[in-house]
This record gives C-alpha cells, sequence and structure tokens, in this order.
C-alpha cells in the first residue's frame, strides 16, 4: 500500500502550522478514536485496519516533492499559505509518538476507544484523518462480513466484489476485512496475493455465451479446469442449465475427476435451490456443491434459510464490501488530555448538545470482563485511577443504566495494547488467519442476544465510576463557564 503524509484533510496542516508558529506543536497530547454507535443496527462491531495504520505511522515522512506542493498553496490573499521555515520543520519530521490499540478481530462497543494516540500534539493531529479512514471502512467491512456469516450458519462465503467497489483500494481494503471477518476467500486475485487470502471463483455468463450450446461450453470448461468447475446455469433457462450440469459432472466422473458443483445467480433461489439439489441428488451427484450470488446481504440469507434453501456456498459482492446499507461506521478522534506543564495533564472534553457527541476525558482503557469464559461487560476507566475491589460502570449515554462488578471474583483483561512506542512499532504482526480466528473466538464468546440481526440486546459497557465523575464536573465546568 501506498502511503502519504499528505493523506490528511487540510485543516489538519493549518492547524499544525497554527500550532508550530505559536511554539505549541511539541506540547503532548493524548487523543482516542471511537465510535458512537455500532453499524447496521446491531449489537457489535469488528476492530479492524490496524495493520495499514502501523504501515502509515511506520513510514510517515514528507517527501520533496510533497513539501513542493505544499509550497504552492496560498491563502485568500494570494500570498503563500505556509511559512517557508515551516516548510523545512515539516521535512525533517517523523512520527514519535506512543500508541495503543485494540487488536484487530477484537468485538468492540461504541465509546470504546480502538486507538490512543499520545505525543506532541502536532504529530497527534497530522495522521488524524488517515487514521480514521483506515479504522472506519475496514471496521466497517469486517463487521458487515461477520453478520453475513452468521446469517449463513457456518456456510462459508466468497467476497465477490471487485468490480462494485469504491475504487481500487476500497476493493483491496474490503477484501482483507472481509476475510478478517470470517469469509472463506475473494475473488480479488490482486488482495488474494496482497494479504494471503484463498482465491476463489467460476466463471461468467460471457463464457456460456460465447460457445454455440451451453452444454459445449460447460464440458469445454470443465475439461479445461477439471479440479476447478463450478458451473454457472442460468444464462438461459436454469432448470436445462442445471441438467447440462449433470451431463457434464457425469461424463467428467467417469474420467475420474469429481466438479466441485453448479452456481445460481438470478431468480428465485430458494426454489431453483430445492430443484437443483434434488436432481443432482437423483443423478447420483450429492457431493455437488450449490453455489448462490444475486444481491445477497445477511437479511436475504436469512430468508432462503429460513426456507430450508439448499445452499451450501454464498457468493457475496455488492451490498458487502459497500456496506450496502450503512456506507460509513461515523468514527472519531477525540483530543481528551493535554500536558500543560512537564508530567503534568490536564483532562479536555468537548460538549454538544447531542449528549452523545460530548466525549471522554482522560487515558482510557477498556477492561472486559468474563464470566464463564463468555464476554461480560465492559468498563472505560483511566488508566490513572485505582480501582475499586467494586466497582461502578455507568453507561455514558444514559446515566441510569449502572452495573456494580466485584473485581476480585471476575476475570478481566484489558484490551487497548503497546503497538508503538516513540514511534517504534513494538506490536507483533499477525496473518489475516490469526485476525480471523480472534474473530470467530469473540463472536463465540458473545451472548446470541447481542448477535441478532434485529434488535440485538445492548451489551453493558459503562464508565467506571472515577471516570464519570470527572467527566460530569468537566461537562458543568465548560456549561458554567461559556453557557451562564
Amino acid at each position: 500500500m501506498q502511503t502519504s503524509a499528505l493523506l490528511t484533510d487540510l485543516y489538519q496542516l493549518t492547524m499544525a502550522y497554527g500550532f508550530w508558529k505559536n511554539n505549541l506543536h511539541n506540547r503532548r497530547a493524548v487523543f482516542h478514536l471511537f465510535f458512537r454507535e455500532n453499524p447496521f443496527k446491531g449489537g457489535y462491531t469488528i476492530a479492524c485496519g490496524l495493520d495499514q495504520v502501523v504501515e502509515f505511522l511506520d513510514h510517515f515522512s514528507f517527501t520533496d516533492e510533497e513539501l513542493g506542493y505544499l509550497s504552492t498553496l496560498k491563502d485568500q490573499s494570494g500570498q503563500p499559505m505556509f511559512d517557508e521555515e515551516f516548510i523545512k520543520y515539516l521535512s525533517q519530521l517523523s512520527f514519535t509518538c506512543d500508541v495503543h490499540a485494540v487488536p484487530e478481530g477484537t468485538i468492540v462497543f461504541p465509546h470504546e476507544p480502538l486507538l490512543r494516540v499520545t505525543g506532541p500534539i502536532i504529530q497527534c493531529q497530522l495522521v488524524e484523518s488517515a487514521l480514521l479512514t483506515f479504522i472506519n471502512f475496514q471496521s466497517l467491512i469486517a463487521t458487515k462480513a461477520a453478520r453475513i456469516v452468521l446469517a449463513t450458519k457456518g456456510d462459508p462465503i466468497m467476497e465477490f466484489g471487485l468490480r462494485r467497489a469504491q475504487g481500487i483500494d476500497g476493493a483491496l481494503s474490503a477484501a482483507r476485512a472481509a476475510y478478517i471477518g470470517g469469509a472463506a476467500g475473494t475473488s480479488n486475485v490482486l488482495a488474494a496475493k496482497q494479504y494471503n487470502i484463498p482465491a476463489l471463483g467460476t466463471h461468467a455468463h460471457s463464457w456460456v455465451q460465447a460457445f454455440d450450446e451451453e452444454q459445449t461450453a460447460f464440458d469445454t470448461f470443465a475439461d479445461a479446469m477439471p479440479g476447478n468447475t463450478v458451473l454457472l446455469v442460468d444464462t438461459y433457462h436454469t432448470p436445462t442449465g442445471i441438467d447440462h450440469a449433470i451431463k457434464t459432472a457425469k461424463r467428467m466422473l467417469a474420467n475420474g475427476y469429481q466438479i466441485n458443483g453448479i452456481r445460481l445467480d438470478s431468480g428465485d433461489l430458494a426454489y431453483l435451490s430445492q430443484l437443483a439439489r434434488r436432481k443432482l441428488n437423483e443423478a447420483g451427484l450429492p457431493f455437488m456443491k450449490i453455489v448462490a450470488s444475486n444481491d445477497l446481504d445477511e437479511h436475504l440469507i436469512t430468508s432462503l434459510k429460513q426456507q430450508e434453501a439448499p445452499i451450501d456456498i454464498w457468493g457475496v459482492g455488492t451490498k458487502l464490501v459497500t456496506a450496502y446499507d450503512q456506507p460509513a461506521l461515523g468514527g472519531v478522534y477525540k483530543l481528551s488530555a493535554i500536558e500543560t506543564k512537564p508530567n503534568q495533564w490536564e483532562d479536555r472534553i468537548k460538549l454538544s448538545e447531542q449528549s452523545i457527541k460530548v466525549n471522554i476525558p482522560g487515558f482510557q482503557q477498556v477492561k472486559r470482563f468474563f464470566k464463564d469464559n463468555d464476554f461480560c461487560c465492559d468498563m472505560i476507566y483511566d488508566e490513572r485511577d485505582t480501582l475499586p475491589s467494586k466497582t461502578v460502570i455507568i453507561d455514558p449515554a444514559d446515566p441510569v443504566r449502572t452495573k456494580t462488578i466485584d473485581m476480585k471474583d471476575t476475570h478481566s483483561a484489558d484490551l487497548l495494547t503497546p503497538i508503538i512506542k516513540n514511534g517504534t512499532f513494538i506490536g507483533t504482526h499477525e496473518s489475516v488467519q490469526q485476525l480471523q480466528n480472534r474473530t470467530k473466538e469473540g463472536l463465540s464468546l458473545l451472548d446470541k442476544t447481542h448477535r441478532r440481526l434485529v434488535n440485538p440486546h445492548i451489551y453493558p459497557v459503562g464508565l467506571e465510576q472515577q471516570l464519570f465523575n470527572r467527566r460530569m464536573e468537566l461537562i458543568l465546568f465548560y456549561k458554567k463557564k461559556y453557557l451562564s
């Protein structure tokens, strides 16, 4: 993946210039990246995109060409937007912050920080936009994939969305995130190579159309690819296409080859898959799989499952890679503390008339509690606080929702782990297979009431009481200061 320090919004650079101009650029700050609502009206989110974050930060610098471009920018009076000395400063800038992150494939929930960045405020600010674009999109797609996998009840799904994705990078990132979310593989060969994901696919209608007879097209394809044959049977008339596929399969079986199956890409998938299964079984071909595609998503798959459609493999494209019903996660990146004197920190908060947009101050960490090895609840707390043996967590969006936790009798684990120290990567690079396994394991530990697609039960996440009280004090302080 090519990266550039110019992968940012202009206001990040103008703020950076303002900090530098006023000699505030090395003032240390703490930022947290989080989201406020689960996507797709669901009960959970899959954290994803961290590997791209690490790569971007590891190579963060401004090239001579990029600095030359910045030198050409003008303000409204026609003067250079940035001083030459600032351009020179940027030429020597590298990333030296600390980063804590939730590992990819982790199940996460609203208000929980997925990243914590600590360091010179100018650096924290310049990387904001890039971090959000990596985390927001891939977390969204990984979550969509996980929902689709749960709907198939264990049947494999193939990511088929290259031609419908939002551009080349959208297609690559979506393929990676979909695999981490649980997809069996991708039709995108470049993504398969780049991320070591299984490459999967069949053939198109154009193959059948290229021959005078459908039967000839099937026979020719099976002869060319005897170990990788799935025949697309709906080019002209699906029941006839199934019969032609059966003839091809019997011929190949006589020659010692079992072809993989057939694919349905249109029509009444419940009826046609039942018809196909019956015909295949009667023909002595029970080993042949039925692959289905055609604008599938978790809701349509659930309906087909309820209709007992005997579909074995699901090809999902447009509605997966574009997150069709919700095109953005809505993650944000907010300042939560700033160093006013050496090792003296002041918490910061942003107010809003919308209570959900009031951020959480401090040095945040997330502690996940387990009951009988399953997820029980999550607590957002400030690492600077000493936690009592019995603590109360309070929902930041609904203070009447509380839960008391006995720390001595409950197993727990912190979710944010150090991955970059003083700009140097100290974490562990994981394969996409490891990340997919983490997703699967996490979902298995999440109660089914939180996993359901419609009206899921809300997983308990709250602020530790000390942090909740500090947040309320800051809210009241700033309201009195600015609204009185």
